[in-house]
């Protein structure tokens, strides 16, 4: 029986998740973490033979997460399971070392299917994230909305989530979720390096 644990904040998430793997006859799920610190302290005292890692957690980024998983439990197989479907998150998760990236709309046969081939040592990806790396396998620019690129240009001018929000007319919670994604798709640390990446992208 392959072990498994989940690291997902959305409770219903995680709930649907461990009824579909414990029902499976595949695999067990072992345990489940709402945060990354938590998920870090339980790995200390067990690992699973796969660890399921949504991205957006509310303590960090689920990407570089993997990546310092990766390093530190070389025998951890990962699978993102996540809403992101932009290349670039995808291409920089199977490059900080998951071995599996999987949409949470995919069928429940997909996910099951990811998990027998990674466990297996395999890399597994869901049809549309294996339909889109082959088709910009030789893009490295990440497509970005015109609300993003506008979230943007306010950071760059200094102004806070809840004024940028007072322009674009939405609420505050909306622009924090449009910067977080900014952060990953532009792959940068914090506001400032996404602003000079920004510039040096010319998507400011």
């Amino acid at each position: 029986m392959i072990t498994i644990k989940i690291v997902d904040d959305h409770k219903l998430v995680v709930e649907s998740l461990s009824k579909l793997i414990n029902e499976s006859g595949i695999a067990q799920v072992t345990d489940v973490y709402y945060d990354i610190q938590s998920c870090r302290k339980g790995l200390i005292e067990d690992l699973p033979d796969i660890l399921l890692l949504d991205i957006g957690l509310p303590d960090g980024d689920g990407v570089e997460f993997c990546g310092e998983l990766a390093k530190r439990y070389p025998a951890l197989k990962i699978i993102m399971l996540t809403t992101y479907k932009e290349f670039s998150i995808a291409k920089r998760a199977l490059h900080n070392g998951a071995m599996g990236y999987i949409l949470k709309n995919s069928e429940s046969e997909e996910l099951l299917a990811g998990i027998t081939m990674v466990n297996n040592g395999e890399q597994f990806l869901c049809e549309e994230i294996d339909i889109l790396l082959k088709k910009k396998r030789h893009e490295e620019v990440a497509y970005f909305t015109n609300r993003e690129r506008e979230v943007l240009k306010y950071i760059s001018e200094g102004l806070t989530s809840k004024e940028i929000g007072a322009r674009i007319f939405r609420d505050e919670e909306t622009v924090r979720v449009n910067r977080r994604n900014l952060l990953l798709k532009i792959v940068a640390k914090n506001t400032a390096e996404a602003v000079k990446k920004g510039i040096e992208m010319k998507l400011i």
